[in-house]
């Protein structure tokens, strides 16, 4: 049983900046996708970015210009670098990766970020 832990959310204020990270207990293989979404109260989990392994990041319109996704297939890690954070950007954030090996994802338990003005 494979198990993700993401670590890095916190409190800040708007503006300021946080990386959040996540690994694997163990190194997965055949990793296709990897990436971050979140979820705030009262909301749908959404998509903030991902890695398509051979491809481009993708990342949420609400991003703009703003994260930076990276990841490490021969590591199972991921990281997720956030600036001039605001306060909707305040959730849950979860840690996502897909293996076509395993023919299934896995997600973390989710990392707080809380952003107040």
């Amino acid at each position: 049983q494979v198990e993700l832990v993401e670590s890095g959310g916190g409190s800040v204020r708007t503006g300021e900046s946080l990386r959040l990270s996540c690994a694997a207990s163990r190194v997965i293989v055949g990793i296709h996708t990897m990436g971050w979404h979140r979820q705030a109260p009262g909301l749908e989990r959404e998509l903030v970015a991902r890695i398509v392994s051979g491809g481009m990041p993708e990342y949420g319109d609400f991003v703009k210009g703003r994260f930076t996704i990276s990841g490490d297939t021969a590591k199972s890690t991921v990281s997720l670098e956030m600036n001039n954070l605001k306060v909707e950007d305040t959730s849950v954030y979860y840690c996502h990766i897909y293996s076509w090996r395993d023919g299934r994802g896995y997600w973390g338990k989710g990392t707080l970020v809380t952003v107040s003005s």
